[in-house]
């Protein structure tokens, strides 16, 4: 007799392991990557680091010791892995984040740096003897013991206050370093020496988490091309340029620098006669997509993706012939893995999606971290090449990870309807797509409550992908069918459907979202009694929205998580140079075009019940936003529930708050789930 499986839950997903990124080795044999485990209980997660076998065999463990070992990169000649983490190691504990060697072979890692200022992300020189890394250093101070002395002086200060003129000065959940830029350093593995590259100058990286797309190294090791902001006012809206660092010197030069665009995640060719890079022309539209763009020795650049309607995505990688480009991309609603022919400006699909997260290219041997609506990352290699005569390549997994776990598991199928959404043009209406998710076992014979999940952005998109905060098949468990809907103003669709919301937020996605639940409602097992609408970020923006726009009793309850509330109160966020580019004017230039897109303006129609849930370290959208909507409300006597986190960000991250936000967000649909029966 087959057991019965067990339902989706918040323990089961916290339950899974996530495998990160993957590195190959030198010969393509063995990939390196992270895998991640949380403890309920002690409400912490570890990470460690596994090799994976190309070739087969079993996955192996490959550090122990460390909390969290992360972001792993062979070494060009194989004999080493480097990692960055925290530990302590000879009696000496990481305050910051260092630099960590390993055998493949295994043994102890070995600590290679001591950077006072920590170590944000790091790329091999071909030598394999040096490192090239960031970090957030004083750009006033010389030499590492310098640097050391600040960061001591910054630790024992009895002042708490940040202090600054800077247009830009915090981002996402964090004040950026007060005083502090990112700059380009080398490490020597055998000495542990350091050297500052943009000392003396003025150059920095990015503001905005600078990683290791913002550079690269000529296969020569002599040479770092790096992204970074010209402007005298940094800003996270301003247009970034390329330089290059000659490394024995440290004299850097502009590479490529145009009034409007956008540039960045170089990458060299392997002969080191091109380099490729985004290019955003954000001269015609900030909405602009990134475009793959190549550039010669003799300083010729030009936009190779320019009649090919889709975002291209870091990292960029040159494919070993130098002849083409692999990198990932959406395209409706799905992310692909392609290989873009630098000659033809043809592009190809090396691994179809679900979700192509990352991937690597070593020795002929390709690897891809995959996901989907059924199942976590998982990591395949490429067995068959695919062809432009229809052969599909052919993938095989590389590991088991999780599949014990999921095996007892009964999850919902999914499925891809298009339907006519707003009429946009006013005459035809662009075909929306929506994604389902069934609950276990659906019977189209019984009748079943509706859940609209309401996608943030606004330009993303909502895929065959797997969520780990928002997760669907968490959601189905409970009886819903869930409705994904990629609304106008959405990804992966072309420029023209993205850019059609602009300076007019609200209305076409409501349209989109309206047409769904009435084509939802027309199936004989949608339970009119029992619709409800739930949505983060630009989606709790669209919640907030429809309780001043939709009759009441259409949706029996809402659910704003980290929602835009108030756009003129938003201007406390970090992305406020934005608005007017998104919203049309200034709110002091033109106050009523901002209100008429701004959910509060409307709030005397607001009657439907919601539940509220925000976070204190939210910058992108302040917890200012969340409270006011929660208070005005209550203000109404609307019947209205505020989950508030003062320890998370714009998202959920640690366990036991999932818990508790799984188990509210369920809580309050229930609440007003009046024919729910029970299970």
């Amino acid at each position: 007799m087959t057991a019965k499986k067990a339902l989706f839950d918040v323990d089961a997903l916290w339950a899974l392991e996530r495998l990160g990124a993957p590195s190959l080795s030198p010969d393509g044999a063995q990939a390196v990557a992270s895998l991640s485990r949380y403890d309920m209980e002690k409400n912490q997660g570890q990470s460690s680091l596994v090799l994976l076998s190309t070739l087969g065999g079993e996955m192996r463990t490959l550090t122990h010791c460390g909390e969290k070992d992360g972001a792993p990169l062979w070494s060009p000649q194989g004999d080493l892995i480097a990692f960055v983490a925290k530990r302590e190691q000879q009696g000496v504990k990481d305050e910051q984040p260092q630099l960590y060697v390993i055998a493949p072979d295994g043994g102890e890692a070995r600590r290679v740096s001591q950077v006072a200022t920590g170590i944000e992300a790091f790329k091999w020189f071909p030598d394999g003897k040096r490192i090239a890394f960031i970090s957030w250093v004083w750009p006033g101070l010389k030499g590492a013991a310098a640097q050391a002395r600040a960061v001591q002086a910054h630790k024992e200060r009895k002042a708490t206050g940040y202090v600054t003129s800077e247009a830009l000065y915090r981002f996402w959940d964090h004040s950026i370093p007060m005083g502090r830029v990112a700059r380009l350093h080398v490490l020597d593995i055998a000495t542990g020496k350091t050297r500052d590259l943009f000392e003396g100058s003025d150059f920095e990286l990015s503001r905005t988490e600078p990683d290791a797309t913002s550079f690269d190294i000529s296969p020569d090791g002599r040479r770092i091309v790096f992204a970074f902001d010209p402007a005298a006012e940094k800003r996270i809206d301003n247009c970034q340029a390329l330089a290059e660092v000659d490394v024995r010197s440290g004299e850097a030069r502009v590479l490529l620098q145009e009034d409007g665009w956008d540039f960045s995640a170089p990458a060299y060719s392997h002969a080191g006669q091109h380099l490729a890079f985004l290019a955003s022309h954000q001269g015609l539209k900030h909405t602009a997509p990134r475009q793959l763009g190549v550039l010669d020795t003799h300083g010729n650049w030009a936009v190779l993706s320019e009649d090919w309607d889709y975002e291209v995505s870091a990292p960029l990688l040159w494919d070993e012939d130098d002849l083409g480009l692999l990198f990932c991309a959406e395209e409706r609603g799905r992310r692909h893995l392609w290989r873009f022919d630098v000659k033809s400006c043809a592009a190809f699909v090396l691994f179809r999606g679900g979700h192509a997260a990352s991937f690597g290219l070593e020795a002929g041997t390709l690897v891809v971290n995959h996901d989907g609506v059924q199942h976590p990352s998982r990591i395949s290699v490429l067995e068959v090449e695919g062809d432009e005569e229809g052969l599909g390549a052919q993938w095989r997994r590389i590991e088991t990870v999780n599949d014990k776990l999921l095996a007892g598991i009964d999850f919902g199928r999914e499925e891809e309807v298009w339907f006519k959404g707003a009429n946009s043009d006013g005459k035809h209406g662009d075909q929306v797509q929506m994604w389902l998710v069934y609950p276990p076992g659906f019977n189209a014979r019984r009748k079943y409550p509706l859940m609209h999940v309401i996608h943030g952005g606004p330009h993303t998109a909502f895929g065959d992908s797997w969520h780990w905060r928002w997760n669907h098949q968490a959601f189905a468990a409970q009886g819903y069918v869930v409705a994904c809907v990629n609304y106008h103003g959405s990804s992966s669709f072309g420029q023209a459907f993205l850019d059609s919301i602009t300076h007019r937020w609200g209305e076409l996605e409501l349209q989109d979202i309206e047409a769904a639940t009435d084509l939802l409602l027309q199936k004989p097992w949608a339970d009119k009694r029992r619709v409800f609408a739930t949505g983060g970020s630009y989606g709790g923006y669209m919640v907030a929205w429809m309780n001043g726009h939709v009759k009441p009793g259409r949706y029996q309850a809402y659910i704003c998580h980290a929602g835009c509330y108030d756009w003129q109160a938003m201007f406390a966020d970090d992305a406020y140079t934005y608005h007017a580019k998104e919203l049309g004017a200034w709110y002091w230039d033109d106050p009523a075009k901002i209100a008429a897109q701004s959910p509060h303006a409307f709030a005397q129609h607001m009657k439907t019940p919601t539940l509220v849930i925000h976070g204190a370290m939210d910058y992108r959208v302040p917890d200012a936003q969340g409270l006011a909507y929660y208070n005005t409300l209550k203000a109404r006597g609307v019947d209205a529930r505020l989950l508030w986190f003062p320890d998370e960000n714009h998202w959920i991250l640690k366990p036991r708050n999932s818990q508790l936000w799984y188990g509210e967000f369920f809580a309050w649909l229930a609440r007003h789930d009046k024919g729910a029966a029970k299970r």
